[in-house]
């Protein structure tokens, strides 16, 4: 039951700081430097995501041409400085990874601790 409560506690406090943007709109002005920074944010939060499932897939760093997740992120954004789409990027990114990993999708780090879950 614990986990509930840890939910609904996490998507209030989620709802809370979103809405304090909304009514603070008009009411607050922010600094120039903070609205300048600003469209940086979702940039850097993506990064922060992707970056380390494409260099350290297993936990630990691995910088090689082996490594399918490095190399289907390399065509995706090779793809995506070409075409500018982010349809054509994904679809690109994730038929590589599908390629590369011979058609079966690949493990989660959570299924790869799994003893159960067979290749």
């Amino acid at each position: 039951m614990s986990i509930w409560w840890t939910m609904l506690a996490c998507g209030m406090v989620t709802f809370v700081i979103r809405l304090s943007f909304i009514a603070a709109e008009g009411r607050l002005t922010f600094p120039r430097w903070f609205r300048t920074l600003l469209p940086f944010v979702p940039v850097a939060a993506l990064t922060a995501l992707v970056i380390p499932e494409l260099l350290m897939p297993q936990g630990a760093l691995w910088l090689s041409l082996n490594n399918a997740r490095l190399v289907a992120g390399l065509v995706a954004i090779a793809i995506a400085v070409q075409t500018r789409s982010v349809l054509w990027t994904l679809v690109g990114g994730f038929t590589m990874l599908a390629l590369l990993n011979g058609g079966v999708p690949p493990l989660t780090i959570a299924d790869s601790l799994n003893p159960h879950v067979l290749r």
